[in-house]
C-alpha cells in the first residue's frame, strides 16, 4: 500500500524510523525538472527555498544528504554547497552504481536510505533504497512502485514535505525547530 501526506502505513512509518540517509535525485524532484538555457547557452534551475531549508533541518538532525542526478550542471554544485550538501553523483546514467558508491562510501546500509525520485530512471534505486518515494507529479510507473507519495510537486516543497515527515516520524521535529518557537 502506498502512504501520502496524511495517510501513512504503519509499515511506512517502520521504513522511516531507520532512515539515517536522503538521498535525491534534482531534476523533477529539487526543481520543477524545467530547463533553461539563455542564448550563451548556460543553464538555469529553480529551486524551492523550503526545500533547503528542510535539507537543513535533517541534516541538523544529523542526517546526511546526498544527490544523484544523471545531468551534469554547475548550478547543481552551487545549490549543494550552498546547503552544505557533500554527497554529489552527477552524470549518473546508472544511479545504481552512485547508490552503491553512497552505500560503500558512508557506511550507511541500502535499507537506511531514504531516495526521492520522479522518473523511470529512478527505478532502480527507488526499489534498492529502504524507503521510496516520488513526488506528486512523478510518472505513473514510479507513482506506483514506491512507499510514499509527496502531496507536493517536484521543485515545490516536495522534499520539504519529505524531511518532515521524516524528522517528525523519528519523533525528531521538536528538537530541530525549537529555536523558532522561543
Amino acid at each position: 500500500m502506498v502512504s501520502t501526506k496524511g495517510d501513512v502505513s504503519d509499515q511506512c512509518r517502520e521504513k522511516v524510523q531507520r532512515v539515517r540517509l536522503l538521498a535525491l535525485d534534482v531534476d523533477g524532484v529539487l526543481t520543477d525538472g524545467k530547463i533553461v538555457f539563455d542564448d550563451d547557452q548556460r543553464q538555469t534551475k529553480s529551486f524551492d527555498v523550503k526545500d533547503g531549508h528542510g535539507i537543513k533541518l535533517l541534516m541538523r538532525a544529523g542526517i546526511d544528504v546526498a544527490l544523484i542526478t544523471s545531468r551534469e550542471s554547475r548550478v547543481v554544485l552551487h545549490r549543494a554547497h550552498e546547503l552544505g550538501i557533500e554527497l554529489v553523483y552527477q552524470k549518473a546514467l546508472k544511479k545504481t552504481e552512485a547508490f552503491e558508491d553512497l552505500v560503500s562510501k558512508t557506511g550507511v546500509a541500502a535499507e537506511e536510505i531514504a531516495y526521492v525520485g520522479d522518473d523511470l530512471i529512478d527505478l532502480p534505486v527507488l526499489r534498492r533504497a529502504g524507503f521510496s518515494v516520488a513526488v506528486g507529479d512523478a510518472v505513473d510507473e514510479v507513482a506506483e512502485s514506491v512507499d510514499y507519495i509527496t502531496g507536493r510537486r517536484g521543485g515545490d516543497g516536495a522534499v520539504r514535505e519529505v524531511c518532515e515527515l521524516i524528522l517528525k516520524l523519528q519523533g525528531r521535529w521538536g528538537e530541530v525547530t525549537g529555536r523558532y518557537f522561543l
